[in-house]
């Protein structure tokens, strides 16, 4: 079902915002991706996948999302999931609140033996900076004190709900300049995946 999804959606989007879970400390033991696919009206599809990170949970990041081993022995792994996503998140800018989803990913990929995936990503904390400086040393511009700020409504350290978070602080963040952001923060296509 999913791969069909995701072949009709391919160049609907402006951007995809998009947030991992991981298992344990170890980056690349992704355990849930989301993904929130923000067309040109503004309009956010999310969903989220759970991944199987062959490897063993730690009881903190089990309590931190509730994800367990038991509910992903049977999901995709990383390579499987990638071989599905890619040709979506390769078609438009995937924009992520921080940088560790990017971490995750490229670690995943090594680990599993895969090239980098060729992703232009953009981080959702720096638009938010732009857009309310004045948080800075007042709480910040990390997911929890957003939700607060801005009156989001997401349960925290779900991949598709924090991915949809991150989506709507970028569309009002833009908003509030009455400006595009993601495309402007884009890095130069000659420079390549960052």
């Amino acid at each position: 079902m999913l791969p069909g999804v995701v072949a009709e959606t391919i160049g609907q989007y402006r951007f995809v915002a998009f947030d991992v879970e991981t298992a344990s400390s170890a980056a690349q033991s992704i355990c849930q991706v989301g993904l929130a696919c923000v067309d040109h009206f503004g309009r956010i599809d999310t969903f989220s996948l759970l991944v199987n990170p062959r490897c063993a949970y730690s009881a903190f990041n089990t309590q931190l999302h509730g994800i367990h081993a038991g509910m992903t022995a049977a999901a995709p792994d990383f390579r499987e999931v990638m071989e599905v996503l890619l040709p979506l998140m390769a078609g438009q800018p995937i924009v992520q609140h921080s940088t560790f989803d990017q971490r995750a990913v490229n670690a995943a990929a090594a680990h599993y033996g895969l090239e980098e995936p060729p992703l232009v990503w953009v981080n959702s904390v720096t638009i938010a900076r732009k857009a309310w400086p004045e948080w800075k040393g007042q709480g910040g511009h990390g997911l929890a004190h957003l939700k607060k700020q801005l009156a989001l409504e997401f349960k925290h350290h779900d991949a598709g709900e924090d991915a949809r978070a991150a989506a709507q602080v970028v569309l009002l963040a833009e908003e509030r300049l009455g400006r595009a952001l993601v495309e402007r923060l884009m890095p130069k296509a000659s420079s390549g995946s960052s």
